[in-house]
């Protein structure tokens, strides 16, 4: 595959072939070698993208990015419905809206360590997680999903499941507007009525953290920071009603692709023209599940409140406010260079930088919170959206640490092991589901996220504010 570095952290695959625009992705020496190792697999899907109609060049891929369905996750696209611009299903993903909520206490690491076993095994029983976990203590109507599905966190806030302000440090409020749950199957509304408030499995995660390194401090008091604080950050999506959307709108795309006159080199990339019934069904479907997943951090948040107050810290002691909410999988219209195109990020995060309007006012000086997840022994990172990510990557960031081993891999190497005890030795207590899913989760299976950090702060994409260390991990 040909590269031309064409700034720091930055290279170019020149058009070629199909592609219909040039392909750009965020990468250190490292991150380049680990994609060396798979034989350019992810970045060949990225290739697979720049062939889409209507794509706005370039094609582009954050330093965490890895295989995915149809585009690699860490993948970033935008089309021009003017110019017969697509959506695609396979651009935001199967987990529509999986994205992170960071809440910020005012307790300090000594205030919670006295109490850390109890509130483990607290938050392990008040949120639900493992593959199909349900709630039984707090159930809607489909009625009530509906109205979930239309209004998003702000509907479930005002029936008492957090704060007005919460909404404020939500991405786009907690709301798609466009979202129609007429659009959505009702096999998608019976997988996802009992998820909501669930982490489910994979991936997802709640985890207690404390800051232990501030490299901003001006972004830092913005964000309300300060060293050695307790933080929560929860990492989930829209569960089965999503998957549900994202596999119906598929199949129902493979069918007109052809009729559309979509030539496509990867079936997983289904696509149909933003200006059609199927594609404009399918963002109204989209925006219902991301509308859910907005709903299920609400919910699950809320919980966490009541796990902390549970274990003898009351609501003024322990603060927990929103600091922000953002999506990693999902489709908006956006005004970039002059366009108003719809940009498709799949594994990857809005980084808006200083002064956009969409920014609440308090970050509006310093830019856009970005929560970038690590593994469960290492480290998370607190970044700030820059004017630079406005200018060279339509505004967007990465969303994670991106996996190096596949799940099977993973559990094969940690067969010998036991990471539970591994990682309580190290003040890391895991409450997990099964043995299964920490041994997929290990941090091994993950690249260090001090890495793709590094290649997105030297690729002028984000800036690098806070590190948060964990002491508590509930997964799925």
């Amino acid at each position: 595959m040909r590269l031309e570095k064409i700034a720091p952290y930055t290279y170019r695959i020149p058009k070629q072939g199909k592609m219909r625009v040039d392909a750009v992705f965020f990468a250190s020496e490292e991150i380049l070698k680990d994609l060396e190792a798979e034989g350019y697999a992810s970045l060949q899907q990225l290739t697979n993208v720049a062939t889409l109609p209507g794509i706005v060049e370039p094609a582009l891929a954050m330093p965490d990015i890895h295989w995915g369905y149809g585009f690699p996750i860490g993948g970033v696209a935008a089309f021009d419905p003017e110019e017969g611009g697509v959506v695609s299903p396979g651009g935001v993903g199967f987990d529509v809206n999986c994205g992170v909520r960071l809440l910020a206490s005012n307790l300090a690491l000594e205030d919670l360590l006295p109490r850390q076993r109890d509130l483990a095994d607290t938050l392990y029983r008040l949120v639900p997680s493992g593959v199909g976990s349900e709630r039984k203590d707090v159930r809607f109507s489909k009625r009530e999903l509906k109205e979930i599905l239309k209004e998003g966190a702000g509907w479930l806030i005002r029936r008492g499941f957090g704060y007005p302000e919460d909404l404020r440090f939500v991405e786009s409020e907690g709301r798609l507007p466009w979202a129609n749950p007429e659009k959505v199957s009702d096999r998608a509304f019976e997988r996802g009525a009992p998820q909501i408030g669930t982490l489910g499995s994979g991936n997802h995660f709640l985890e207690v953290q404390y800051v232990d390194e501030v490299y901003d401090p001006e972004a830092a008091e913005a964000f309300g920071l300060f060293p050695g604080q307790i933080t929560v950050l929860i990492h989930t999506g829209s569960r089965g009603l999503g998957h549900q959307v994202c596999q119906d709108y598929v199949e129902r795309f493979l069918k007109v692709a052809p009729r559309y006159g979509i030539e496509l080199v990867d079936k997983q990339l289904a696509a149909a023209p933003i200006r059609s019934p199927e594609g404009e069904d399918y963002l109204q479907a989209m925006a219902a599940a991301a509308n859910f997943a907005f709903a299920n951090r609400q919910l699950i948040a809320h919980f966490v409140r009541e796990a902390f107050e549970r274990v003898g810290f009351a609501p003024r002691d322990h603060g927990l406010r929103v600091l922000y909410d953002l999506a990693h999988n999902n489709a908006k219209f956006e005004e970039h260079r002059g366009r108003r195109v719809l940009v498709h990020r799949k594994g990857a995060t809005r980084a808006f930088g200083p002064g956009h309007p969409e920014i609440p006012l308090e970050y509006r000086k310093v830019g856009q919170p970005v929560l970038v997840p690590g593994d469960m022994g290492r480290y998370s990172y607190v970044l700030a959206g820059t004017q630079g990510a406005m200018e060279v990557s339509f505004g967007s960031s990465c969303h994670g640490a991106g996996r190096k081993m596949s799940r099977h891999q993973a559990k094969r190497v940690a067969r010998e092991r036991n990471l539970v005890k591994e990682l309580a030795e190290r003040g890391i207590l895991v409450r997990a589901a099964t043995r299964a899913t920490v041994d997929e989760e290990m941090p091994e299976a993950y690249k260090d996220v001090s890495l793709v950090v590094e290649a997105v702060q030297g690729a002028g994409i984000g800036r690098k504010v806070a590190r948060l260390r964990p002491l508590i991990v509930v997964k799925g």
